[in-house]
Protein backbone atom coordinates (compact mmCIF):
# COMPACT_ATOMS: atom_id res chain seq x y z
CA UNK A 1 0.00 0.00 0.00
CA UNK A 2 1.33 3.44 -0.97
CA UNK A 3 2.42 5.44 1.88
CA UNK A 4 2.22 9.03 -0.16
CA UNK A 5 -0.04 11.32 1.85
CA UNK A 6 -1.58 14.19 0.52
CA UNK A 7 -2.66 17.27 2.12
CA UNK A 8 -4.92 20.09 1.50
CA UNK A 9 -5.36 23.01 3.18
CA UNK A 10 -7.47 26.49 2.75
CA UNK A 11 -5.23 29.07 3.61
CA UNK A 12 -5.32 33.26 3.78
CA UNK A 13 -3.04 34.83 1.76
CA UNK A 14 -0.75 36.14 4.76
CA UNK A 15 -0.18 32.57 5.33
CA UNK A 16 0.47 31.37 1.83
CA UNK A 17 3.09 33.92 1.70
CA UNK A 18 4.96 33.62 5.33
CA UNK A 19 7.67 31.87 6.51
CA UNK A 20 5.71 28.75 5.96
CA UNK A 21 6.40 28.19 2.41
CA UNK A 22 9.27 29.00 -0.07
CA UNK A 23 7.90 28.89 -3.50
CA UNK A 24 9.74 27.78 -6.81
CA UNK A 25 9.13 27.06 -9.99
CA UNK A 26 10.04 23.97 -11.61
CA UNK A 27 11.80 23.86 -14.99
CA UNK A 28 9.14 21.90 -16.66
CA UNK A 29 6.47 24.76 -16.04
CA UNK A 30 5.97 26.86 -18.83
CA UNK A 31 6.72 30.25 -18.58
CA UNK A 32 4.32 33.09 -17.22
CA UNK A 33 1.88 33.39 -19.67
CA UNK A 34 -0.66 35.77 -17.93
CA UNK A 35 -1.83 38.70 -19.90
CA UNK A 36 -3.25 41.92 -19.00
CA UNK A 37 -6.43 40.70 -19.85
CA UNK A 38 -6.22 37.47 -17.15
CA UNK A 39 -4.36 39.98 -14.85
CA UNK A 40 -7.27 42.58 -14.91
CA UNK A 41 -10.26 40.11 -14.60
CA UNK A 42 -8.53 38.94 -11.38
CA UNK A 43 -8.52 42.71 -10.01
CA UNK A 44 -11.65 43.58 -11.07
CA UNK A 45 -13.19 40.51 -9.12
CA UNK A 46 -11.09 41.81 -6.11
CA UNK A 47 -12.24 44.93 -6.21
CA UNK A 48 -15.95 43.67 -6.60
CA UNK A 49 -15.82 40.91 -4.16
CA UNK A 50 -14.62 43.69 -1.67
CA UNK A 51 -17.69 45.79 -2.59
CA UNK A 52 -18.13 49.56 -1.28
CA UNK A 53 -19.39 49.63 2.37
CA UNK A 54 -18.06 50.13 5.73
CA UNK A 55 -18.25 46.41 6.51
CA UNK A 56 -15.56 45.00 8.96
CA UNK A 57 -12.88 43.27 6.69
CA UNK A 58 -13.43 40.01 9.27
CA UNK A 59 -17.17 39.94 7.83
CA UNK A 60 -16.91 40.31 4.81
CA UNK A 61 -17.97 37.01 2.54
CA UNK A 62 -14.20 35.15 1.74
CA UNK A 63 -12.60 35.09 -1.56
CA UNK A 64 -11.97 32.07 -3.32
CA UNK A 65 -8.76 32.40 -5.41
CA UNK A 66 -8.76 28.82 -6.27
CA UNK A 67 -6.38 25.70 -5.40
CA UNK A 68 -2.43 25.03 -6.30
CA UNK A 69 -0.82 22.22 -6.45
CA UNK A 70 2.85 21.64 -4.64
CA UNK A 71 5.31 18.98 -4.38
CA UNK A 72 6.45 19.32 -0.75
CA UNK A 73 7.56 17.39 2.02
CA UNK A 74 8.63 18.48 5.66
CA UNK A 75 10.57 21.32 4.69
CA UNK A 76 9.41 24.87 3.78
CA UNK A 77 10.48 24.13 0.20
CA UNK A 78 7.45 24.25 -2.18
CA UNK A 79 7.57 23.13 -5.91
CA UNK A 80 4.39 24.56 -7.67
CA UNK A 81 2.31 22.23 -10.10
CA UNK A 82 0.01 24.19 -10.68
CA UNK A 83 -0.94 27.59 -10.02
CA UNK A 84 2.50 29.51 -11.07
CA UNK A 85 -0.06 32.15 -12.93
CA UNK A 86 -2.19 33.16 -10.05
CA UNK A 87 1.22 32.88 -7.59
CA UNK A 88 2.86 34.87 -9.91
CA UNK A 89 0.04 37.51 -10.78
CA UNK A 90 -0.52 37.74 -6.83
CA UNK A 91 2.82 38.57 -6.53
CA UNK A 92 2.87 41.53 -9.07
CA UNK A 93 -0.18 43.02 -7.06
CA UNK A 94 1.54 42.89 -3.95
CA UNK A 95 4.46 44.43 -5.17
CA UNK A 96 2.45 47.13 -7.29
CA UNK A 97 0.07 47.90 -3.74
CA UNK A 98 4.04 48.72 -1.93
CA UNK A 99 3.86 50.85 -4.61
CA UNK A 100 1.21 52.39 -4.16
CA UNK A 101 1.01 53.29 -0.83
CA UNK A 102 2.79 55.91 1.53
CA UNK A 103 5.98 54.33 3.54
CA UNK A 104 4.38 53.61 6.44
CA UNK A 105 2.98 50.88 5.07
CA UNK A 106 5.57 49.37 2.13
CA UNK A 107 7.36 47.44 5.05
CA UNK A 108 4.05 45.47 6.06
CA UNK A 109 3.67 44.56 1.86
CA UNK A 110 7.60 43.65 1.63
CA UNK A 111 7.19 40.87 4.31
CA UNK A 112 5.25 39.35 1.61
CA UNK A 113 7.25 39.39 -1.39
CA UNK A 114 10.65 38.07 1.12
CA UNK A 115 11.87 37.43 3.91
CA UNK A 116 14.33 40.52 4.40
CA UNK A 117 18.05 39.82 5.73
CA UNK A 118 19.00 43.37 6.90
CA UNK A 119 22.39 43.30 7.02
CA UNK A 120 22.51 41.09 3.76
CA UNK A 121 19.89 42.19 0.80
CA UNK A 122 21.64 39.43 -0.95
CA UNK A 123 20.34 36.38 1.11
CA UNK A 124 16.83 38.02 1.36
CA UNK A 125 14.49 34.86 1.13
CA UNK A 126 12.08 34.82 -1.68
CA UNK A 127 8.57 34.26 -1.28
CA UNK A 128 8.24 32.82 -4.95
CA UNK A 129 11.14 32.04 -7.04
CA UNK A 130 10.14 31.74 -11.17
CA UNK A 131 12.18 29.59 -13.75
CA UNK A 132 15.94 30.50 -13.58
CA UNK A 133 15.49 32.32 -16.95
CA UNK A 134 12.74 34.60 -15.44
CA UNK A 135 14.00 34.86 -11.92
CA UNK A 136 16.48 38.01 -12.25
CA UNK A 137 13.85 40.12 -14.23
CA UNK A 138 11.50 39.22 -11.45
CA UNK A 139 13.76 39.62 -8.70
CA UNK A 140 15.08 43.29 -9.69
CA UNK A 141 11.65 44.61 -11.30
CA UNK A 142 8.66 43.28 -8.93
CA UNK A 143 10.09 41.78 -5.89
CA UNK A 144 12.66 44.72 -5.26
CA UNK A 145 11.20 47.67 -3.55
CA UNK A 146 12.50 50.36 -6.46
CA UNK A 147 11.98 48.12 -9.12
CA UNK A 148 8.68 48.80 -10.65
CA UNK A 149 9.66 52.48 -11.38
CA UNK A 150 12.06 51.32 -13.79
CA UNK A 151 9.35 49.12 -15.39
CA UNK A 152 8.58 51.86 -18.10
CA UNK A 153 11.74 52.37 -19.88
CA UNK A 154 12.30 48.59 -20.58
CA UNK A 155 11.74 47.82 -24.54
CA UNK A 156 9.57 45.30 -24.80
CA UNK A 157 11.50 43.98 -28.05
CA UNK A 158 14.26 43.38 -25.39
CA UNK A 159 11.84 41.18 -23.32
CA UNK A 160 10.91 37.75 -23.34
CA UNK A 161 7.06 37.28 -23.65
CA UNK A 162 7.04 36.21 -19.94
CA UNK A 163 8.79 39.21 -18.70
CA UNK A 164 6.82 41.20 -21.07
CA UNK A 165 3.93 39.71 -18.92
CA UNK A 166 5.01 40.87 -16.18
CA UNK A 167 5.83 44.33 -16.95
CA UNK A 168 2.62 44.72 -18.24
CA UNK A 169 0.62 43.01 -16.15
CA UNK A 170 2.87 45.64 -13.20
CA UNK A 171 1.74 48.56 -14.84
CA UNK A 172 -1.52 47.72 -15.10
CA UNK A 173 -2.12 47.27 -11.55
CA UNK A 174 -0.51 50.84 -11.03
CA UNK A 175 -2.62 52.26 -13.44
CA UNK A 176 -5.56 51.02 -11.43
CA UNK A 177 -4.38 51.52 -8.20
CA UNK A 178 -3.25 55.12 -8.61
CA UNK A 179 -6.99 56.27 -8.72
CA UNK A 180 -7.94 54.26 -5.45
CA UNK A 181 -7.47 56.69 -2.18
CA UNK A 182 -5.07 55.48 0.37
CA UNK A 183 -7.69 54.59 2.78
CA UNK A 184 -9.55 52.23 0.22
CA UNK A 185 -5.97 50.53 -0.60
CA UNK A 186 -5.49 49.76 3.12
CA UNK A 187 -8.87 48.16 2.99
CA UNK A 188 -8.22 46.39 0.41
CA UNK A 189 -4.57 45.19 1.28
CA UNK A 190 -6.64 43.97 4.64
CA UNK A 191 -9.04 42.42 2.42
CA UNK A 192 -6.87 40.82 0.06
CA UNK A 193 -4.31 39.21 2.90
CA UNK A 194 -7.12 37.75 5.52
CA UNK A 195 -10.31 36.92 3.47
CA UNK A 196 -9.04 36.34 0.20
CA UNK A 197 -7.81 32.35 0.34
CA UNK A 198 -6.11 29.63 -1.47
CA UNK A 199 -6.45 25.66 -0.92
CA UNK A 200 -3.00 24.24 -1.05
CA UNK A 201 -2.68 20.91 -2.17
CA UNK A 202 0.34 19.19 -1.07
CA UNK A 203 2.17 15.73 -1.73
CA UNK A 204 5.77 14.56 -1.51
CA UNK A 205 5.69 12.26 -4.71
CA UNK A 206 5.66 13.88 -7.87
CA UNK A 207 3.95 11.66 -9.91
CA UNK A 208 0.63 11.88 -7.30
CA UNK A 209 1.42 15.35 -7.74
CA UNK A 210 0.90 15.02 -10.98
CA UNK A 211 -1.95 13.18 -11.11
CA UNK A 212 -3.60 15.85 -8.63
CA UNK A 213 -3.37 18.36 -11.05
CA UNK A 214 -4.62 16.15 -13.57
CA UNK A 215 -8.04 15.46 -11.69
CA UNK A 216 -8.55 18.71 -10.57
CA UNK A 217 -7.69 20.45 -13.84
CA UNK A 218 -9.99 18.99 -17.13
CA UNK A 219 -8.22 21.00 -19.53
CA UNK A 220 -5.14 19.31 -20.34
CA UNK A 221 -3.17 22.38 -20.01
CA UNK A 222 0.86 23.50 -18.57
CA UNK A 223 1.64 19.94 -16.99
CA UNK A 224 2.43 16.76 -18.81
CA UNK A 225 4.37 13.31 -18.56
CA UNK A 226 7.27 14.71 -20.79
CA UNK A 227 7.53 18.43 -18.47
CA UNK A 228 7.90 15.82 -15.02
CA UNK A 229 10.62 14.04 -17.01
CA UNK A 230 12.54 17.07 -17.91
CA UNK A 231 12.44 18.23 -14.03
CA UNK A 232 13.56 14.70 -12.97
CA UNK A 233 16.37 14.22 -15.56
CA UNK A 234 17.70 18.24 -15.90
CA UNK A 235 17.71 18.16 -12.35
CA UNK A 236 20.02 14.94 -12.12
CA UNK A 237 22.59 17.39 -14.94
CA UNK A 238 25.56 18.58 -12.89
CA UNK A 239 24.38 22.22 -12.03
CA UNK A 240 27.20 23.88 -14.58
CA UNK A 241 25.64 22.05 -17.30
CA UNK A 242 21.79 22.61 -16.86
CA UNK A 243 21.13 25.22 -18.31
CA UNK A 244 22.71 23.77 -22.26
CA UNK A 245 20.58 20.79 -21.56
CA UNK A 246 17.65 22.38 -20.65
CA UNK A 247 18.11 24.42 -23.80
CA UNK A 248 18.65 21.59 -25.74
CA UNK A 249 15.36 20.00 -24.30
CA UNK A 250 13.28 22.85 -25.30
CA UNK A 251 14.82 23.32 -28.86
CA UNK A 252 13.59 19.61 -29.16
CA UNK A 253 9.84 20.38 -27.72
CA UNK A 254 9.48 23.54 -30.02
CA UNK A 255 10.58 22.35 -33.14
CA UNK A 256 8.46 19.12 -32.67
CA UNK A 257 5.28 21.19 -31.15
CA UNK A 258 4.54 20.22 -27.80
CA UNK A 259 1.93 17.80 -28.28
CA UNK A 260 4.10 15.63 -31.16
CA UNK A 261 7.00 16.26 -28.30
CA UNK A 262 4.75 14.72 -25.98
CA UNK A 263 4.40 11.49 -27.40
CA UNK A 264 7.76 11.30 -28.64
CA UNK A 265 8.16 9.73 -24.54
CA UNK A 266 5.36 7.13 -25.45
CA UNK A 267 7.36 5.81 -28.85
CA UNK A 268 10.61 5.98 -27.03
CA UNK A 269 9.27 3.56 -24.09
CA UNK A 270 8.16 1.22 -26.79
CA UNK A 271 11.34 0.78 -28.42
CA UNK A 272 13.11 0.11 -25.16
CA UNK A 273 10.83 -1.77 -23.77
CA UNK A 274 8.89 -3.67 -27.00
CA UNK A 275 5.41 -4.27 -25.20
CA UNK A 276 1.95 -2.83 -24.34
CA UNK A 277 2.16 -0.79 -21.42
CA UNK A 278 0.45 -1.57 -17.85
CA UNK A 279 1.38 1.21 -15.78
CA UNK A 280 1.52 4.82 -16.22
CA UNK A 281 3.95 6.38 -18.72
CA UNK A 282 6.31 7.99 -15.91
CA UNK A 283 6.59 4.53 -14.27
CA UNK A 284 7.26 2.85 -17.60
CA UNK A 285 9.51 5.14 -19.15
CA UNK A 286 11.66 5.32 -15.70
CA UNK A 287 11.79 1.60 -16.14
CA UNK A 288 12.18 0.14 -19.47
CA UNK A 289 14.61 2.74 -21.14
CA UNK A 290 17.91 2.23 -20.79
CA UNK A 291 20.37 3.67 -20.22
CA UNK A 292 17.97 5.07 -17.40
CA UNK A 293 17.09 8.84 -17.69
CA UNK A 294 17.85 9.30 -14.14
CA UNK A 295 20.65 7.73 -13.67
CA UNK A 296 22.60 9.03 -17.21
CA UNK A 297 20.62 11.85 -17.90
CA UNK A 298 23.04 13.66 -20.50
CA UNK A 299 23.84 10.40 -22.31
CA UNK A 300 19.91 9.56 -22.65
CA UNK A 301 19.39 13.15 -24.08
CA UNK A 302 22.48 13.23 -26.52
CA UNK A 303 22.21 9.62 -27.44
CA UNK A 304 18.33 8.37 -27.39
CA UNK A 305 16.34 11.76 -27.16
CA UNK A 306 18.23 13.96 -29.63
CA UNK A 307 18.68 11.06 -32.39
CA UNK A 308 15.02 9.79 -31.97
CA UNK A 309 12.99 13.36 -31.97
CA UNK A 310 15.16 14.26 -35.30
CA UNK A 311 14.30 10.95 -36.99
CA UNK A 312 10.55 11.54 -35.79
CA UNK A 313 10.83 14.99 -37.04
CA UNK A 314 11.78 14.10 -40.82
CA UNK A 315 9.36 11.76 -40.78
CA UNK A 316 6.52 13.85 -39.24
CA UNK A 317 6.69 16.76 -41.83
CA UNK A 318 8.51 14.31 -44.53
CA UNK A 319 12.20 16.29 -45.06
CA UNK A 320 14.25 13.54 -44.60
CA UNK A 321 17.45 14.54 -46.73
CA UNK A 322 19.79 11.87 -47.91
CA UNK A 323 22.02 11.70 -50.84
CA UNK A 324 19.79 9.20 -52.52
CA UNK A 325 16.37 8.33 -52.76
CA UNK A 326 15.22 11.80 -50.89
CA UNK A 327 11.93 12.28 -52.63
CA UNK A 328 11.28 8.58 -52.56
CA UNK A 329 11.74 8.05 -49.01
CA UNK A 330 9.68 11.07 -48.21
CA UNK A 331 6.57 9.94 -49.77
CA UNK A 332 6.57 6.78 -48.25
CA UNK A 333 6.67 9.36 -44.70
CA UNK A 334 3.79 11.04 -46.54
CA UNK A 335 2.13 8.03 -47.37
CA UNK A 336 2.28 6.44 -43.12
CA UNK A 337 0.95 10.02 -41.48
CA UNK A 338 -2.63 8.46 -43.36
CA UNK A 339 -2.57 5.10 -41.73
CA UNK A 340 -5.31 5.35 -38.60
CA UNK A 341 -2.93 4.40 -35.45
CA UNK A 342 0.30 5.84 -34.64
CA UNK A 343 1.82 2.18 -33.67
CA UNK A 344 4.37 2.00 -36.83
CA UNK A 345 5.98 5.22 -34.99
CA UNK A 346 8.35 3.55 -32.84
CA UNK A 347 10.21 1.54 -35.56
CA UNK A 348 9.79 3.32 -37.68
CA UNK A 349 11.70 6.31 -35.90
CA UNK A 350 14.19 3.86 -34.30
CA UNK A 351 15.32 2.26 -37.84
CA UNK A 352 15.55 6.21 -39.11
CA UNK A 353 17.96 7.08 -36.30
CA UNK A 354 20.16 3.84 -36.73
CA UNK A 355 20.25 4.07 -40.81
CA UNK A 356 19.81 7.34 -41.64
CA UNK A 357 22.60 7.46 -43.78
CA UNK A 358 21.84 4.84 -45.35
CA UNK A 359 19.19 5.17 -48.23
CA UNK A 360 19.03 2.09 -49.91
CA UNK A 361 18.61 0.51 -46.64
CA UNK A 362 15.91 3.48 -45.52
CA UNK A 363 13.72 3.19 -49.15
CA UNK A 364 13.73 -0.48 -48.82
CA UNK A 365 12.48 -0.52 -45.45
CA UNK A 366 9.93 1.88 -45.36
CA UNK A 367 8.65 0.65 -48.60
CA UNK A 368 7.74 -2.48 -46.35
CA UNK A 369 7.03 -0.84 -43.27
CA UNK A 370 4.26 1.17 -45.44
CA UNK A 371 2.98 -2.37 -47.12
CA UNK A 372 2.98 -3.91 -43.26
CA UNK A 373 1.17 -0.62 -41.96
CA UNK A 374 -1.39 -0.38 -44.42
CA UNK A 375 -2.17 -4.06 -44.50
CA UNK A 376 -2.65 -3.62 -41.20
CA UNK A 377 -5.13 -1.26 -41.41
CA UNK A 378 -7.11 -3.02 -44.22
CA UNK A 379 -7.37 -5.95 -42.17
CA UNK A 380 -8.48 -3.76 -38.98
CA UNK A 381 -5.75 -5.50 -37.18
CA UNK A 382 -6.97 -4.18 -33.43
CA UNK A 383 -4.48 -2.34 -31.26
CA UNK A 384 -3.67 -5.96 -29.33
CA UNK A 385 -2.18 -7.25 -32.93
CA UNK A 386 -0.66 -4.63 -33.98
CA UNK A 387 1.14 -3.92 -30.86
CA UNK A 388 2.55 -7.60 -30.83
CA UNK A 389 3.49 -7.33 -34.71
CA UNK A 390 5.33 -3.83 -34.02
CA UNK A 391 7.11 -5.28 -30.94
CA UNK A 392 8.84 -8.02 -33.04
CA UNK A 393 9.67 -5.92 -35.52
CA UNK A 394 11.38 -3.96 -32.79
CA UNK A 395 13.34 -6.54 -31.67
CA UNK A 396 13.95 -7.85 -35.29
CA UNK A 397 15.70 -4.42 -35.76
CA UNK A 398 17.33 -4.35 -32.40
CA UNK A 399 19.21 -7.79 -32.81
CA UNK A 400 20.16 -6.73 -36.85
CA UNK A 401 18.22 -9.46 -37.88
CA UNK A 402 17.11 -10.12 -41.58
CA UNK A 403 14.15 -7.95 -42.33
CA UNK A 404 13.40 -9.60 -45.60
CA UNK A 405 13.18 -13.67 -45.10
CA UNK A 406 9.41 -14.43 -45.33
CA UNK A 407 9.64 -15.10 -41.80
CA UNK A 408 10.16 -11.77 -40.65
CA UNK A 409 7.66 -9.65 -38.76
CA UNK A 410 8.32 -6.85 -41.89
CA UNK A 411 6.80 -8.96 -43.95
CA UNK A 412 3.14 -10.07 -44.80
CA UNK A 413 2.42 -14.28 -44.32
CA UNK A 414 0.87 -15.86 -47.14
CA UNK A 415 -2.61 -15.79 -45.13
CA UNK A 416 -2.60 -12.14 -44.35
CA UNK A 417 -2.18 -12.05 -48.46
CA UNK A 418 -5.00 -14.12 -48.89
CA UNK A 419 -7.26 -12.36 -46.22
CA UNK A 420 -6.32 -8.77 -47.88
CA UNK A 421 -7.16 -9.56 -51.36
CA UNK A 422 -10.41 -10.98 -50.15
CA UNK A 423 -11.17 -7.17 -48.26
CA UNK A 424 -10.55 -5.50 -51.58
CA UNK A 425 -11.98 -7.64 -53.78
CA UNK A 426 -15.73 -7.38 -51.62
CA UNK A 427 -17.94 -4.76 -51.02
CA UNK A 428 -15.04 -2.12 -50.13
CA UNK A 429 -17.38 0.96 -50.20
CA UNK A 430 -19.17 -0.55 -46.67
CA UNK A 431 -15.97 -0.44 -44.97
CA UNK A 432 -16.09 3.08 -44.37
CA UNK A 433 -12.82 3.45 -42.27
CA UNK A 434 -10.33 1.81 -45.07
CA UNK A 435 -12.44 2.48 -48.40
CA UNK A 436 -10.94 6.42 -48.71
CA UNK A 437 -7.65 5.43 -48.11
CA UNK A 438 -7.44 1.90 -50.65
CA UNK A 439 -8.96 4.47 -53.22
CA UNK A 440 -6.11 7.22 -52.69
CA UNK A 441 -3.41 4.89 -52.79
CA UNK A 442 -5.05 3.41 -55.55
CA UNK A 443 -5.51 6.79 -57.84
CA UNK A 444 -1.81 7.72 -56.77
CA UNK A 445 -0.15 4.10 -57.91
CA UNK A 446 -2.50 4.99 -61.51
CA UNK A 447 -1.02 8.78 -61.91
CA UNK A 448 2.34 7.70 -60.66
CA UNK A 449 1.94 10.75 -58.37
CA UNK A 450 2.67 11.57 -55.07
CA UNK A 451 0.19 11.91 -52.51
CA UNK A 452 -0.43 15.73 -53.08
CA UNK A 453 -4.62 15.40 -52.19
CA UNK A 454 -5.68 18.91 -50.77
CA UNK A 455 -8.41 19.03 -51.34
CA UNK A 456 -11.04 20.24 -47.92
CA UNK A 457 -13.42 17.00 -48.96
CA UNK A 458 -12.63 13.93 -50.80
CA UNK A 459 -15.32 11.87 -51.09
CA UNK A 460 -15.86 8.04 -52.20
CA UNK A 461 -19.10 8.11 -54.64
CA UNK A 462 -20.64 5.37 -57.11
CA UNK A 463 -20.91 4.93 -60.45
CA UNK A 464 -23.68 2.32 -60.59
CA UNK A 465 -26.02 3.99 -57.94
CA UNK A 466 -27.27 2.50 -54.49
CA UNK A 467 -30.52 3.45 -55.33
CA UNK A 468 -31.24 3.94 -59.04
CA UNK A 469 -35.03 5.64 -59.90
CA UNK A 470 -37.59 3.46 -61.38
CA UNK A 471 -37.43 4.27 -64.37
CA UNK A 472 -33.75 4.84 -64.94
CA UNK A 473 -31.79 2.75 -67.51
CA UNK A 474 -29.88 1.39 -64.70
CA UNK A 475 -32.38 -0.86 -64.35
CA UNK A 476 -32.37 -2.14 -67.79
CA UNK A 477 -28.74 -2.97 -67.12
CA UNK A 478 -28.96 -4.51 -63.66
CA UNK A 479 -32.56 -5.94 -63.85
CA UNK A 480 -32.49 -7.68 -60.56
CA UNK A 481 -31.56 -6.45 -57.17
CA UNK A 482 -29.08 -9.63 -57.17
CA UNK A 483 -27.21 -7.87 -60.32
CA UNK A 484 -27.25 -4.77 -58.40
CA UNK A 485 -25.52 -5.96 -54.82
CA UNK A 486 -23.15 -7.92 -56.41
CA UNK A 487 -21.73 -4.80 -58.12
CA UNK A 488 -22.88 -1.79 -56.68
CA UNK A 489 -19.85 -1.72 -53.71
CA UNK A 490 -16.99 -2.98 -54.98
CA UNK A 491 -14.25 -1.79 -55.78
CA UNK A 492 -14.68 -1.39 -59.72
CA UNK A 493 -17.62 1.29 -59.54
CA UNK A 494 -16.40 3.15 -56.91
CA UNK A 495 -14.92 6.82 -58.11
CA UNK A 496 -13.38 9.89 -56.12
CA UNK A 497 -14.90 13.38 -56.29
CA UNK A 498 -12.80 16.35 -55.06
CA UNK A 499 -16.23 17.55 -53.32
CA UNK A 500 -19.40 16.98 -52.72
CA UNK A 501 -21.64 17.39 -55.18
CA UNK A 502 -26.03 17.64 -55.17
CA UNK A 503 -26.72 14.46 -53.94
CA UNK A 504 -29.54 14.33 -56.38
CA UNK A 505 -26.86 13.13 -59.17
CA UNK A 506 -25.71 10.06 -57.73
CA UNK A 507 -28.62 8.59 -59.37
CA UNK A 508 -28.38 10.39 -62.67
CA UNK A 509 -27.71 7.66 -65.96
CA UNK A 510 -24.56 7.02 -67.12
CA UNK A 511 -24.07 9.57 -69.79
CA UNK A 512 -25.91 12.05 -67.81
CA UNK A 513 -23.68 11.65 -64.56
CA UNK A 514 -20.37 12.05 -66.49
CA UNK A 515 -21.28 15.33 -67.85
CA UNK A 516 -22.67 16.48 -64.67
CA UNK A 517 -20.97 14.27 -61.86
CA UNK A 518 -17.88 13.12 -62.95
CA UNK A 519 -16.29 16.09 -64.10
CA UNK A 520 -15.04 19.70 -62.72
CA UNK A 521 -16.09 23.12 -64.20
CA UNK A 522 -12.59 23.31 -65.95
CA UNK A 523 -13.53 19.90 -67.46
CA UNK A 524 -10.78 18.04 -65.78
CA UNK A 525 -11.22 15.22 -63.55
CA UNK A 526 -8.84 15.59 -60.53
CA UNK A 527 -8.48 11.99 -59.99
CA UNK A 528 -7.00 9.21 -62.30
CA UNK A 529 -9.40 6.56 -61.24
CA UNK A 530 -12.58 8.86 -62.13
CA UNK A 531 -10.61 9.83 -65.21
CA UNK A 532 -10.76 5.97 -66.25
CA UNK A 533 -14.63 5.93 -65.84
CA UNK A 534 -14.87 9.00 -67.86
CA UNK A 535 -13.40 7.20 -70.74
CA UNK A 536 -16.16 4.76 -70.83
CA UNK A 537 -19.11 4.73 -73.10
CA UNK A 538 -21.35 2.90 -71.53
CA UNK A 539 -21.37 0.85 -67.47
CA UNK A 540 -21.80 -2.40 -67.29
CA UNK A 541 -21.15 -5.09 -65.53
CA UNK A 542 -18.57 -6.78 -67.89
CA UNK A 543 -16.63 -2.91 -67.79
CA UNK A 544 -17.25 -3.25 -63.72
CA UNK A 545 -15.66 -7.15 -64.17
CA UNK A 546 -12.59 -5.81 -66.13
CA UNK A 547 -12.06 -2.75 -64.28
CA UNK A 548 -12.24 -4.49 -60.94
CA UNK A 549 -9.55 -7.32 -61.94
CA UNK A 550 -7.19 -4.13 -63.45
CA UNK A 551 -7.46 -2.29 -60.26
CA UNK A 552 -7.00 -5.12 -57.78
CA UNK A 553 -3.68 -6.40 -60.05
CA UNK A 554 -2.53 -2.46 -59.54
CA UNK A 555 -2.91 -3.11 -56.18
CA UNK A 556 -1.23 -6.48 -55.93
CA UNK A 557 1.70 -4.63 -57.72
CA UNK A 558 1.63 -1.58 -55.22
CA UNK A 559 1.36 -4.06 -52.03
CA UNK A 560 3.03 -6.89 -53.26
CA UNK A 561 -0.25 -9.09 -52.65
Amino acid sequence: MSTVTIQANQLPIHKVFSDDFIFTIPLYQRPYAWTTEQAGELFEDLISALGDSDEKIDDINPYFLGSIVLIKGDTTDAKVIDGQQRLTTITVLLAALRASVSKEYKHILTKYLYQEDPFEPENNIYRLTLREKDTPFFKEYIQSESGLERLNVLIDSKLSDSCKNLKHNALLFLDKLKVIPESQLIRFIQFLIKRCFIVLVSTPDIESGYRIFSVLNNRGLDLSHADILKAEIIGKIPSEHQDKYSEKWENVEERLGRDTFKSLFSHIRMIHGKSKPRESILKEFKKDVNPSPTEYPQQFIDKILLPLADAFYDIQYQVYEGSLWTDEINILFQWLQFIDNSDWIPPAIFYLSQNYHNPELLLRFFSDLDRLASCLMIQRANINERIERYSKLLHAIDNREDLYTPDSPLQLTSKEKENILKILNGDLYLIKKIRSYVLLRLDSALAEGKPAYTFSNITVEHVLPQNPSADSEWLTLFPTQEDKEKYVHRLGNLVLLSSAKNSMAQNFDFETKKQKYFTTKKGICNFALTTQVLMEKEWTSEIIEKRQKVLIDKLKELWRL
